[in-house]
């Protein structure tokens, strides 16, 4: 029997932050805007504009303080909300179009086309992203090819040419030869200088390889894998499962150093409350918890400090979390010093639909069950109520050690009292 060939597409939103925040400000188009980091501290996203200027990406705002003021560039604090929420209603638009799709990133998603009957990729590419533009507002740049790594470069040639879908057969297509080593998935510009060293420049320069060649230049199965994907022969095929991860963190710089204990207790209630969400919306347990803190990196005399703990029963439960945390904060802190960043780290993760006993009886499936009752009801409180509807009161000891985002826009479509207000004349 004969196999279909597969083909994918890769979805690549334009510019994705800047994007969302033209969605409800329409008068920024074709205006130079970036997007800020934790603390106003980097630029993360950037209008085409604003790249015009020079503006590198993860450029310290401050160094480019003068040349953002010059050119009346626009400055936004970074709305995690409002882009995810964003995120989240262009993957329902392409779970429409097929459910064979791998949300890749936030601003990235591959889908598997190759069931689909469509005999012309630019014109469906076309309609797909008119679809999305016109629905949510934000651009897209699309690319078709047999693999994903072929459609990850088609997508960005189609964006580098403002077009809206580019679809590579193979290997000999121009595209391989106009697009550098750097921009290659799974090169960077960490490989590049060793595989420019032995007389390659391009993409095309690559997929000449024999995949032996590709195993020995750029290190192990990686190297040969690649080298097929750019032959056109598919090696990774769409993870439409979301991969358990091996370690939950919840960590802030804070807006303000501090050296008082409440500050940073309350800062650890507030990560261990994150924490243990995304655990029990993953359907996890975490038998290791451990907290650090740490002065600032770019000030003398920088001290990091951290301590950790093995759980006798694993858990998902918040206001565990949250008192074990704020003892071990307890036991490292010092009085002298000023900190900077702190976080919670949760390890050794396994699943929450049984708990395992144990010979010497340390673990009591009662408590678990009845802790287990009280964070599904907390959870459901919150997701129909708002979050932190119903949260643990240490959170709120102290609120300095929040990150500044003081030129956030409004959570225009997640926040009842920030929704956008029209008034007709």
């Amino acid at each position: 029997m004969m196999m279909s060939k597969s083909i994918f597409a890769l979805i690549d939103c334009n510019n994705f932050f800047v994007s969302c925040e033209q969605i409800f400000r329409p008068d920024l188009e074709g205006k130079p805007v970036v997007v800020l980091s934790s603390n106003d501290g980097c630029v993360v996203a950037r209008s085409p504009e604003a790249k015009a200027l020079s503006i590198p990406m993860a450029a310290p705002a401050f160094k480019y303080k003068e040349i953002l003021a010059r050119n009346s560039v626009v400055q936004f604090s970074a709305n995690f909300e409002l882009y995810g929420d964003i995120s989240r209603r262009i993957t329902e638009i392409l779970t429409s179009v097929t459910p064979r799709l791998e949300v890749y990133s936030i601003d990235e998603s591959f889908l598997d086309i190759s069931q689909l009957d469509i005999t012309d990729y630019d014109a469906w590419g076309q309609t797909v992203r008119d679809k999305i533009k016109q629905w949510i507002g934000v651009n897209v740049s699309i690319g078709v090819a047999p693999t994903k790594t072929l459609a990850k470069l088609a997508s960005q040639y189609a964006k580098n040419k403002g077009e809206a879908c580019q679809y590579v057969r193979g290997p000999t297509s121009h595209i391989l030869q106009d697009m550098p080593l750097e921009d290659v998935w799974g090169i960077g510009r960490a490989n590049a200088p060793k595989l420019r060293s032995q007389g390659l420049a391009t993409a095309r320069d690559l997929a000449s390889l024999t995949p032996a060649q590709g195993r020995q230049l750029i290190g192990s199965v990686n190297g040969e894998r690649l080298v097929r994907e750019l032959q056109g022969q598919s090696c990774l095929p769409l993870e439409r499962i979301h991969k358990q991860q091996k370690m939950i963190s919840a960590t802030r710089t804070f807006g303000e150093d501090t050296s008082e204990p409440h500050v940073v207790e309350a800062a650890m209630a507030s990560f261990a409350a994150r924490a243990g969400y995304r655990l029990r919306s993953q359907h996890q347990l975490a038998s290791k918890l451990t907290i650090f803190a740490s002065s600032s990196y770019h000030k003398p005399g920088y001290k990091r400090w951290s301590r950790e703990l093995l759980l006798d029963q694993p858990t998902a439960d918040t206001g565990l979390l949250n008192a074990l945390a704020n003892k071990l904060f307890i036991d490292l802190y010092d009085g002298t010093a000023t900190y900077h960043r702190a976080g919670v780290l949760l390890e050794n993760l396994s699943p929450d639909d049984r708990l395992q006993t144990d010979l010497l009886g340390k673990r009591n499936p009662k408590a678990f069950d009845k802790s287990k009752r009280r964070m599904q009801a907390i959870d459901q409180i919150n997701s129909k109520y708002g979050q932190r509807t119903v949260h643990y009161s240490a959170e709120d000891l102290a609120a300095s050690w929040q990150p500044k985002r003081n030129l956030r826009s409004p959570r225009y479509t997640t926040v009842w009292t920030e929704l956008p207000k029209v008034q007709i004349q």
